[in-house]
């Protein structure tokens, strides 16, 4: 089992859901799709990974590829709208994205769908979340990554040249609005040798 080495940098005492504010930095990618993006969001998230790798019912799951049925390659986690989270770091972080974007997404943040990235050979593959009302509205889908750098990477769904969005150990990104329509985004494989890596994905109500 790969093991996550701890940041020498997260100073925090505890785990910290920091001020977003003017801290939040916006991306245009065009198509009326943007990405938002704070480092450092959450310290103390040393503490969170190691909570969320222990306390989560973490599954496997196959699904159908061709004329295949193959591993998912990652594990995965679901908390729906009633579903009580698995920390409360990740309630005060769903809290704090619903005030921030009250005004742009009219809505709050109320599931979370959790990825394990157990080393460099999981992955996701190119996709939109587009499973819901997302197919044909704008919405929001914002990303909290706790232990192991990976990048995220998001092309145009008609083709074009990707765009390579870091995410490191607290790191915050919020993909809005019409990404999930007009753009895809993935996790890559990567022959590197890297520790695992756990995403939170917080979503509004009838996105996927």
């Amino acid at each position: 089992m790969t093991v996550l080495q701890g940041s020498l940098l997260d100073l925090a005492d505890g785990i910290e859901v920091r001020p977003l504010g003017d801290t939040v930095r916006r991306r245009t990618l065009g198509d009326g799709a943007w990405v938002d993006e704070r480092t450092a969001w959450v310290g103390g998230a040393d503490e969170l990974y190691a909570a969320l790798r222990r306390d989560v019912p973490w599954y496997a799951e196959r699904r159908q590829m061709y004329d295949s049925i193959v591993d998912v390659p990652r594990l995965l986690s679901f908390y729906g709208e009633d579903d009580p989270l698995p920390h409360l770091a990740l309630e005060d972080c769903r809290d704090a994205l619903s005030a921030h974007y009250a005004t742009e997404l009219g809505e709050p943040f109320v599931t979370a769908g959790l990825c394990l990235y157990r080393d460099g050979r999981d992955s996701v593959a190119w996709h939109g979340d587009r499973i819901g009302r997302s197919r044909e509205q704008d919405t929001m889908v914002a990303i909290l990554s706790v232990g192991a750098p990976r990048d995220l990477l998001l092309r145009p769904r008609d083709g074009g040249a990707s765009v390579r969005v870091p995410a490191g150990h607290g790191d915050l990104v919020v993909m809005g609005g019409s990404c999930q329509r007009t753009w895809d985004h993935c996790v890559p494989k990567t022959s590197r040798p890297v520790g695992p890596r756990i995403s939170i994905q917080f979503r509004v109500r009838g996105v996927r």
